[in-house]
């Protein structure tokens, strides 16, 4: 089988468009045309239906595809392990974390590594936990940080933290000189909470519903900080990561309300590809994710 032809057939039917899977090729579309019709001729197989402009693979098509999808993604694993082989020491570490993981407990990872690899540079993006497992499964970065688990045949995906939740409110709140709550005293308060989708949102919503709590929700935020700020101005009470609002308890600026039943956890997942090239940069950096986990698990028990 003549593998450019396979590409060109592979990236158009990626792309949907003859025009892009020329750009992306650097060839002209005609070329793009005349490499499918080749593949197409030589087997003599139908591997598109054209509707006006649209290109819709047929049933042989669609099977080409996932078999060329396999070996393409091998290429790119093969680049990637001679770049990673010749750069040794040296490279890039690319990393997406979903918002929470990636403000709040990567940086106690990422930068300790930083700090021994002074010759590797490292790029975090903060995206939604989706986007993190796309980027993993097409081989956009190199490891992901997520808040939830996932199914993908590309993708592993391991839980590497239990963290502990707490209802938070302002420091002047009522609530506060309350030695023990219960369900009730919850009743009718304001809830700031992450925006509808999230994961946030739904371990709040959850726990709310499940004890028939009334509530109002006078905010929607897709930032902890903001959702962090919204309880320090006394516009709310929030369940959050206990992680994510130390700074503002040690200051006094909010308050820890005595917790009605047993804790909240929710949990964080390390992602990659099955079959990603760990460098030796990145194996230290996955065992310094283990060692702080456990690290931080024991001071919430302590």
């Amino acid at each position: 089988m003549n593998l450019g032809q396979l590409k060109i057939f592979y990236l158009t039917s990626k792309m949907g468009s003859l025009s892009k899977a020329a750009e992306k090729l650097n060839i002209t579309q005609p070329a793009v045309t005349k490499g499918i019709q080749r593949l197409q001729e030589y087997y003599e197989i139908k591997l598109f239906n054209r509707f006006g402009k649209k290109l819709v693979l047929t049933d042989v098509g669609n099977a080409v595809y996932k078999i060329a999808e396999k070996i393409f993604d091998l290429e790119i694993h093969a680049e990637d392990t001679i770049r990673e082989f010749l750069q040794q020491k040296q490279g890039h570490i690319r990393i997406d974390a979903s918002e929470s993981f990636g403000a709040y407990y990567l940086p106690s990872i990422v930068n300790p590594v930083s700090k021994e690899h002074p010759n590797v540079r490292f790029s975090v993006n903060i995206l939604p936990s989706a986007l993190v497992v796309e980027n993993v499964a097409n081989l956009n970065n190199d490891i992901g940080f997520i808040s939830f688990p996932i199914e993908n045949e590309k993708v592993i995906c391991r839980e590497i933290l239990e963290d502990h939740m707490i209802f938070v409110a302002p420091s002047s709140h009522p609530l506060v000189n309350k030695r023990r709550l219960t369900y009730m005293d919850l009743s009718g308060q304001p809830i700031i909470v992450h925006e509808k989708g999230s994961f946030s949102y739904q371990i709040t919503h959850h726990f709310l519903k499940k004890h028939m709590i009334d509530f109002s929700v006078p905010l929607e935020f897709s930032s902890n900080r903001a959702i962090s700020k919204a309880v320090e101005d006394g516009l709310g009470i929030a369940l959050v990561s206990k992680k994510i609002v130390l700074d503002h308890l040690r200051i006094k600026k909010m308050a820890v309300l005595p917790f009605p039943g047993p804790p909240i956890t929710r949990k964080y997942y390390i992602v990659h590809h099955k079959d990603k090239y760990f460098s030796e940069v990145l194996n230290q950096l996955i065992k310094k994710v283990a060692q702080w986990a456990s690290k931080y698990h024991k001071s919430l028990l302590g």
